[in-house]
């Protein structure tokens, strides 16, 4: 299994956008038959990372196909509109 991780730093001004892009990444369980399980939340820390992306994939085939799904997408080019830094990491669990 592939554990994937991303992180987010938004740009301010953008509290609205980001309500509607963690809800749109929440909404993808379920949907995308490749996406296992996933935990999408806000940091409560200062000086943190904004908001974190938890998933699970049977593989990193599956997490491809999850990437350039239609729906993964959509939200995704949200994200780039409103991010200001992202990090991510994937490893087998």
């Amino acid at each position: 299994m592939i554990r994937h991780i991303v992180m987010w730093k938004f740009r301010p001004g953008t509290e609205a956008e980001q309500a509607q892009f963690l809800e749109g990444l929440r909404g993808l369980q379920g949907v995308i038959p490749q996406l296992r399980s996933s935990q999408v939340a806000r940091s409560v820390g200062a000086d943190n990372y904004d908001a974190v992306l938890v998933s699970e994939f049977d593989s990193l085939e599956d997490l491809e196909a999850y990437k350039h799904d239609p729906r993964h997408v959509k939200v995704s080019a949200l994200c780039k509109s409103i991010r200001a830094d992202r990090v991510a990491v994937d490893y087998e669990i």
